[in-house]
């Protein structure tokens, strides 16, 4: 963090500002006045129960649900990108054009082999997306939204269909990933456990509002028996209303 000139500390930068983001469904209110600051390069997940508006926040940071009220303010990156569950690859298409669609530039092939690289898929550049089991075709959906260098990425539980080994994989190649690109990040998880692994911060939405801002103050990396993983994990289950064993909801 910066210091300017007589002893002022500089905010970091932002990536996301939002003030009173307001989301109904007919009489349904889902999201209620809502506020949400992520700084530049801050790893961020979000809990919630099922129908606490997590995958609404996303969507409308996402730019994909318009229909926001309440005069609220949202402030995103314009190079923001999206991971949801389903990789939505385009099963017509091969890895490398799936990566890079849309990716301008003569140099986009090469960036796109780079990506493909970085994920551990060098060489599947010519597969079909059949061909790939599911965790590969999450690696590829990975690849393509970090492709544009994007200073946020939205990721909408990304791991939720993998299998518990492949989810881990995956969990230690994203941290990998955003330690080298940098960008911040909100996870949309119903995991607590994933959530404690991952996050720099993790946020409890409840009745439409932020209910707990909590920090993670861990090292890297993250042992889930570790006593002070198991303090954060028990906490953020009593902030959900579970007081039973497990991390998932």
């Amino acid at each position: 963090m910066a210091t300017h000139a007589g002893g002022l500390t500089a905010a970091p930068p932002r990536a996301v500002r939002v003030r009173g983001l307001s989301r109904g469904f007919g009489d349904r209110t889902i999201l209620d006045g809502l506020d949400l600051e992520i700084a530049a390069g801050e790893f961020v997940a979000l809990l919630g129960r099922s129908g606490s508006g997590k995958s609404t926040l996303l969507r409308a940071l996402a730019g994909l649900d318009r229909d926001v009220a309440g005069g609220g303010l949202v402030e995103v990156p314009q190079n923001s990108s999206v991971v949801f569950q389903d990789a939505r690859l385009l099963p017509w298409q091969r890895v490398l054009a799936n990566v890079v669609l849309g990716l301008p530039g003569p140099d986009a092939d090469e960036r796109g082999r780079a990506a493909l690289a970085e994920v551990g898929l060098a060489g599947r550049e010519g597969a079909w997306p059949r061909e790939l089991s599911g965790g590969e075709q999450q690696r590829v959906a990975l690849a393509r939204s970090l492709v544009t260098e994007p200073e946020l990425l939205l990721a909408d539980e990304p791991f939720g269909a993998l299998d518990a080994l492949t989810r881990i994989r995956m969990h230690h190649l994203l941290r990998e990933l955003c330690a080298r690109h940098r960008p911040a990040v909100l996870l949309v998880t119903h995991d607590v456990d994933e959530a404690v692994t991952l996050a720099d911060r993790v946020l409890v939405l409840d009745t439409g509002r932020i209910a707990l801002d909590r920090t993670i103050d861990l090292p890297a990396p993250r042992s889930h028996r570790q006593p002070r993983f198991l303090a954060y994990r028990e906490s953020l289950l009593e902030a959900l209303g579970v007081r039973e064993n497990g991390g998932q909801l």
